[in-house]
Parts: C-alpha cells; structure tokens; sequence
C-alpha cells in the first residue's frame, strides 16, 4: 500500500467522498453528509493544501486533506477509511502523513472536528495527543481537536484561533 497526493477531483476520491457521504447520513441523519461539501475542492490544492489517498492496488483504503484554515493552521478535512480495512492502523498512518504534509507546506499546527456520533474518531484523536478545542466550526455539537507539530513551540503561535 502506498499514500498517493492527489487533486480532490480524482477519481481516486470518488469512493472516500461516498463513503463519507453514507457514513454521515448513517450516523447523523439524511442529509448530513452534504456536508462534503462545506471546503471548496479547490482549497485543497498547493500550495496551501493537500490531498492524499492510501491505494491498495486500485482500491481507495483511506485518505484525507488539509486546506488553510490560518497563516499558522492547516485543517484536516474528510479523513475517511475503507470500512473493508478498518482496525488495521490506516487512520493513525492518514493522519500522520496529514500532518507530514501540513508541516512541509510550513504550518506549524493542525486541527480538526468531528462529531458525536463518531466515538472511534474522538478516541483516536485523543489517544494521538491532539487537545479538545471545543467546538470552533459551523457545525453544531462537533468537537475540534488541535495539536501544534513537532519543532513548533506553541508558546509562540499568534493565530487568532490558538488555544494555549
């Protein structure tokens, strides 16, 4: 298996963003997976953004993107794993390689939500060190996550949106 960097429009994305869209309905309701689209696809594009899928073969197993969210901030959006690879480690690796990503692109934090109907995302997220911003988003009842990346002193973050 191997991490792809990708446009959002790639094909290797399609299958993430269904999977999205159905775990969403499935776990909060019809509709709410439209929230797919609350980031422009192009905001995931270079130079202040990323997207990257895990391929097994050509089957999509997991992937996620970042975007701008400040000068110092990059969020991490539509993290999504095959459920046919789940409990294997594939989110830790998406996530660290996120974070890779963030950090060569010259952010110094990254930060994230998801919501309560989402217990594995919120445990792995808090067993990964990542703080509980509280809610910081548009959407009502989602917990946001953040943790500064390494060689970064939080004491001296600025961004308007910092939690220290």
């Amino acid at each position: 298996m191997q991490f792809s960097l990708v446009r959002f429009s790639s094909p290797e994305v399609v299958p993430l963003l269904a999977g999205l869209r159905v775990e969403y309905n499935a776990r909060y309701g019809e509709g709410a997976g439209d929230s797919i689209n609350d980031v422009a696809p192009e905001d995931f594009d270079a130079p202040h953004g990323g997207f990257l899928v895990l391929l097994d073969g050509p089957h999509t197993v997991a992937g996620g993107g970042i975007h701008r969210y400040d000068d110092e901030t990059a969020e991490i959006k539509r993290m999504w794993t095959n459920p046919d690879y789940r409990r294997q480690g594939h989110a830790t690796s998406v996530l660290s390689a996120l974070e890779d990503l963030a950090a060569s692109l010259g952010f110094a934090r990254v930060r994230l939500e998801t919501g309560y109907a989402q217990p594995e995302a919120l445990a792995l997220y808090r067993s990964l060190g990542y703080r509980d911003i509280g809610n910081y988003g548009i959407f009502e009842n989602a917990s946001g996550f953040e943790r500064t990346l390494p060689g970064h002193d939080e004491s001296v973050l600025t961004s308007a949106g910092a939690s220290v």
